[in-house]
């Protein structure tokens, strides 16, 4: 299994997984170019698209949808003038050799869903857009090989903006999204020596950093779990349209500029930004 995170935040969502023969889209709220240009790039095309699964309905997830109308779309909820293949949380479904398994996220949108996806012998977890996450889901969370976080914001570096206090609010809700200590909280739950790559997903460019969310996350999977976790485990933390490339059949796991991907002992002395 691969997998390429596209984009990832408020201004675009969208990543590819590959496993064999099979190639699916979550989510697709770039820009056309941007997404055409990073398939070019891939040397991928629209046709190579075996399946999209849909997380939620809000733009930043689905406004290119009508690139892949003629594509199985599975979703949890009716798109417009676009059909779609009903999924619900909870309720697995095989797509040739790989099992799909839809969980219920809460967000302030109707079903919004992520998705568990396991091979042969390899599982990724993509979990964005949500205000938490459902204890009931952990046990079936853990051994992933891959996981794909939301870590959208830092509660300081948010109270700080210029943002309404309602939006603030929303944000930092049950419905909203994960900040930078919860996503840390979940990740501990979860991962296991077998854990090989975590990317620290959604992450708000106005209320937090990447080197935020890496130092929150570095500094408390090292004093809860450090005898947990694998000890090449790779962390990074994503940025707006720039795509991470990950998964077993990447020789060399390589973010070049764009992500900083550092063993989780020198994250650890990341210094604080306040």
């Amino acid at each position: 299994m691969k997998y390429t995170l596209l984009a990832s935040g408020s201004k675009g969502n969208a990543c590819l997984i590959q496993d064999e023969n099979l190639n699916l889209l979550i989510d697709c709220g770039t820009t056309k170019k941007y997404l055409l240009s990073c398939f070019e790039t891939l040397g991928f095309e629209i046709n190579d698209l075996d399946a999209v699964f849909i997380t939620h309905d809000h733009t930043d997830h689905i406004s290119q949808i009508k690139l892949f109308k003629e594509k199985p779309i599975y979703s949890p909820i009716e798109i417009s003038n676009i059909p779609t293949i009903p999924i619900k949380a909870d309720q697995p479904f095989q797509l040739q050799h790989l099992m799909i398994r839809p969980i219920g996220l809460s967000h302030d949108a109707e079903h919004t869903t992520g998705y568990i996806i396991e091979s042969w012998d390899e599982k990724l977890v993509y979990i964005t857009d949500t205000g938490y996450v459902k204890e009931k889901y952990y046990d079936s969370l853990k051994n992933a090989d891959y996981i794909i976080l939301e870590s959208n914001h830092d509660v300081e570096s948010l109270m700080k903006t210029h943002r309404p206090s309602f939006v603030k609010a929303r944000i930092q809700s049950d419905s909203g999204h994960l900040c930078n200590e919860d996503s840390a909280r979940i990740l501990g739950k979860i991962l296991s020596k077998n854990t090989k790559q975590i990317v620290l997903a959604h992450i708000s460019e106005e209320a937090n950093t990447r080197e935020k969310a890496l130092e929150v996350s570095a500094n408390y999977l090292l004093e809860k779990y450090k005898g947990q976790m694998n000890k090449d485990l790779i962390v990074c933390a994503s940025e707006q349209f720039k795509m991470i490339k990950g998964g077993n059949r990447h020789e060399k796991v390589d973010m070049g500029n764009y992500c900083r991907t550092i063993g989780l002992e020198q994250l650890a002395n990341i210094p604080s930004r306040k």
